[in-house]
C-alpha cells in the first residue's frame, strides 16, 4: 500500500463485559487494534447505572495512562480507535459516543459508513433532534431514542432495519453490550471468552493480546447481546454476505483471523497466485513493507526465487510527520522506507505490494531501488488495479486520483517506470480468498457496489468513511 495519499485505516471497535480492570481489558485490546485508527482513543464503562467515558485525540497509549484508566471503574467497558472520515478531526467525533435515551444512557462506537446518514439526519433535524457531532454515527442513536419497541433490543433492531451501508457496531447499555453487524457483513466483527466474560473486537489480534479464546463471528444481520449470562441472540435483518476484501488485501493485521479466515495464508494465497499469473524473470523478490510482506512470501515460495527484505521501514513515523523546510520535502518516502543495498545491488528486483494508488509512491520507490544498483524492477500488485471510491467505511481518495481508473496497466507501469508491472486478476484474488464474486465486496475494484448508494453520495466520490 502507498504509503502518502493512500487509502486510510478504517476504525477499530472493542468491548468486554462483566469482567474485573474492563477500562485496562479495553485498553489492551484497542492497542492491539491501532493499526485500525490512529487519530482518537476512547473508552465507555458502565458502573453503577452510570456510563462514563474518557476519549482524546492521538495513539491509544498516548490518550490512556494510569490515572486516566483510574477514571473509567466498572466491569463492563466499549473502545473505539478512529481514523477521521465521516466527520471531521475532532474531538467532538471521537467515539464512544455516549447520548441520554429515556431506557438509560448509552454509548455507541462504529467502524464502518451508512450511507443513507445524511438523508436520515436532515428528517431527524427537521423534527427537531439535536446533534453533537457531525459524525454519520449519531443517527443510529437518535434512531434508538426514538423507538417505540418495548425493549432496548427491540429499538435496536428498528433502527438498524432504517440505516443503509456499512456497520459493526457496539452499543452500551444498562442491560450489557449489544454488538450488531449490518446485513451484508463488510466489516469484521469477532466474539469471545476470555475467563468467563464475553469479548468483542474487528480483530482476533485483540483476543490473542488478552489471553481471549475466538468463540464465532457476529452474524451479518444479527444483534449479539453481551452479559454476564454470556451471548444471546437475534436476527434484524436477512443475510447477504458480501465481506470486503481489501481487509484481507491490506486492513487487517496478517495474525487475525477476519470472517473467519487467516489473514497472513489468505495474503500468502494471494501472492502465490500473482506468480503464477505474472512470473518476472528475476533474481530475488522483495516485499514493500508491511502490507507486502506474506504476499511477497507466497510469491517468492512459487516462482522459487529468493525472499529478500530488501527495504527498511521507519516505523516511529506517523501521518503527522513534519517537513520542515520546503527544500527537503523531496525527501518523501525515504523518511519512510530506505533501500538495504546490500541486497538490491546488481540485483533483477521483484517488488511486491498490495494495490497501487495514486502511483506516485510506487515511483518513488522504483526509482530509490534503481539508486541502490537495481538492475531491473518488475512490480507485482497482489490485487487488480483501485478503480473506484469505497463508501463502506475505507477513506479512499476520489475515482479521477486513483491512476488505474484513467491509465491502462501498460500507462500505469510507464508512470511509475517500472520494467514491468503486473496485477492479481479478480478471478485469482477470489479464487485464493475462496469466494465467489456474488458474495464479496469488490467495489473499490469494479465500482459495483453491493450496497445500493444514493447518487448524492456517489457524487462525491471521496466516500464519507469510518
Amino acid at each position: 500500500m502507498e504509503f502518502s495519499g493512500g487509502f486510510h485505516d478504517e476504525c477499530g471497535v472493542f468491548g468486554v463485559c462483566d469482567s474485573q480492570d474492563a477500562a485496562n481489558l479495553a485498553y489492551l485490546g484497542l492497542y492491539a487494534l491501532q493499526h485500525r485508527g490512529q487519530e482518537s482513543a476512547g473508552i465507555a464503562t458502565l458502573e453503577e447505572g452510570r456510563i462514563l467515558v474518557e476519549r482524546e485525540m492521538g495513539y491509544v497509549a498516548d490518550v490512556f495512562d494510569e490515572a486516566r484508566l483510574s477514571r473509567l471503574p466498572g466491569r463492563t467497558a466499549i473502545g473505539h480507535v478512529r481514523y477521521s472520515t465521516a466527520g471531521a478531526s475532532l474531538l467532538i467525533n471521537a467515539q464512544p459516543i455516549v447520548f441520554a435515551t429515556g431506557r438509560g444512557p448509552l454509548a455507541l462506537a462504529h467502524n464502518g459508513n451508512l450511507v443513507n446518514a445524511r438523508k436520515i439526519r436532515e428528517g431527524l433535524e427537521k423534527s427537531g433532534a439535536l446533534f453533537t457531532t457531525t459524525s454519520d454515527s449519531e443517527v443510529i442513536l437518535h434512531l434508538i431514542a426514538r423507538s417505540k419497541a418495548p425493549t432496548l433490543v427491540g429499538a435496536i433492531a428498528e433502527a438498524l432495519q432504517e440505516v443503509s451501508g456499512a456497520y459493526s457496531l457496539l452499543i452500551l447499555s444498562r442491560e450489557g453490550i449489544f454488538a450488531a453487524r449490518d446485513p451484508n457483513g463488510i466489516r469484521p466483527l469477532s466474539l469471545g471468552i476470555r475467563e468467563g466474560s464475553p469479548v468483542v473486537a474487528s480483530e482476533t489480534c485483540a483476543f490473542d493480546l488478552i489471553e481471549a479464546r475466538y468463540e464465532r463471528d457476529v452474524e451479518p444481520g444479527e444483534i449479539v447481546r453481551l452479559s454476564r449470562e454470556g451471548f444471546s441472540s437475534q436476527r434484524f435483518a436477512f443475510p447477504r454476505f458480501t465481506p470486503c476484501v481489501f481487509e484481507h488485501v491490506y486492513f487487517a493485521r496478517p495474525d487475525s483471523l477476519v470472517f473467519g479466515k487467516s489473514v497472513a495464508a489468505t495474503r500468502e494465497a494471494f501472492g502465490a497466485r500473482l506468480a503464477r499469473e505474472h512470473p518476472a524473470p528475476a533474481d530475488v523478490v522483495v516485499p514493500v513493507p508491511d502490507s507486502g510482506m506474506y504476499a511477497g512470501l507466497g510469491y517468492a515460495r512459487e516462482s522459487r526465487l529468493p525472499f529478500a527484505l530488501g527495504l527498511v521501514r521507519n516505523h516511529y513515523v506517523g501521518r503527522t510527520f513534519i517537513e520542515p523546510k520546503q527544500s527537503i520535502r523531496h525527501f518523501g518516502v525515504k523518511v519512510k522506507l530506505n533501500p538495504v543495498r546490500e541486497v538490491v545491488t546488481g540485483k533483477r528486483i521483484v517488488l511486491v505490494d498490495d494495490s497501487i494508488v495514486r502511483g506516485t509512491t510506487s515511483r518513488k520507490i522504483v526509482r530509490m531501488l534503481r539508486e541502490a544498483g537495481a538492475s531491473e524492477v518488475h512490480v507485482r500488485i497482489s490485487s487488480p488495479p483501485t478503480m473506484a471510491s469505497c463508501h463502506y467505511g475505507i477513506d479512499t481518495p476520489t475515482r479521477r486520483e486513483l491512476i488505474a481508473s484513467r491509465q491502462s496497466v501498460e500507462e500505469i507501469r510507464g508512470y511509475i517506470e517500472a520494467d514491468s508491472l503486473g496485477y492479481l486478476s479478480a478471478e485469482g484474488m477470489l479464487e485464493a480468498f475462496g469466494r465467489p464474486a456474488q458474495s464479496t465486496c469488490l467495489a473499490c475494484f469494479t465500482g459495483e457496489y453491493p450496497i445500493e448508494v444514493p447518487e448524492e453520495e456517489r457524487e462525491k466520490e471521496g466516500a464519507i468513511a469510518r
